[in-house]
């Protein structure tokens, strides 16, 4: 019966009752579980407000710590999904408050790092190295864009937009009613549009450029049915 309660969990397919209680016991395949199931999510949220990778790798580490040690006060009134994520953002503005103990979170903006956060997956379907390429440099820019939002945007972008979370969820997170969260989602929206236009603007003119073996193939083949030499 244990070892089909450990399956049970390791497919995904526990309750978060289930996975707390099983983690209270100091089961390690649930504490696994737990942890496989939301670092993505909560290195996110915390890279979201310090970017920093290393930075955000131990607010990981400490939130998960900190919500294992306390698992006998989660009660279930929310999500564990909800209550880690909350956790990790307390953490993460913990840091941030330490290391800036003057600064208005309202208004704040932390110094820039390079973003690297938003893994998202490429589309572009068989070896087409140009497609791969232009979908990677997008993708650079996007996070880029993300990057420099002020954090009140910043951390409800990533957790409506990069993370999914609903409106709700996201209020739940942070602190905030709902409409706050739709208000700054639209804000923070705008800005990044705003910022790719700066980034993406001044190149367009080289899009979809006519060069290299593309340019060479369409040459050969008119010159070939002119009968001229290629």
């Amino acid at each position: 019966m244990e070892q089909a309660q450990d399956l049970h969990i390791e497919n995904g397919q526990a309750s978060d009752a289930d996975l707390v209680r099983r983690a209270v016991a100091r089961d390690a395949s649930a504490f696994r579980t737990i942890m496989q199931t939301y670092n993505r999510r909560l290195y996110r949220l915390a890279r979201g407000i310090v970017r920093n990778d290393a930075e955000a790798e131990d607010i990981v580490q400490e939130a998960y710590y900190r919500a294992f040690t306390h698992l006998v006060e989660f009660r279930g009134d929310s999500s564990l999904a909800t209550w880690l994520s909350r956790i990790a953002i307390n953490e993460a503005l913990g840091c941030v408050r330490s290391q800036r103990p003057t600064v208005d979170l309202a208004t704040f903006e932390t110094q820039r790092t390079p973003a690297e956060i938003i893994q998202f997956p490429l589309t572009s379907k068989g070896d087409d190295p140009e497609q791969t390429m232009a979908q990677r440099q997008i993708l650079q820019l996007v996070e880029q864009a993300t990057d420099k939002l002020p954090e009140v945007y910043r951390v409800v972008f990533i957790t409506r937009v990069i993370e999914g979370m609903s409106v709700e969820e996201t209020a739940e997170i942070l602190g905030i009613r709902s409409e706050t969260v739709k208000t700054r989602l639209h804000r923070a929206r705008r800005l990044v549009r705003e910022q790719l236009d700066k980034q993406i603007g001044p190149v367009l003119m080289d899009a979809f450029p006519f060069a290299g073996r593309r340019c060479e193939r369409v040459t050969a083949t008119v010159m070939r049915r002119l009968g001229l030499p290629e």
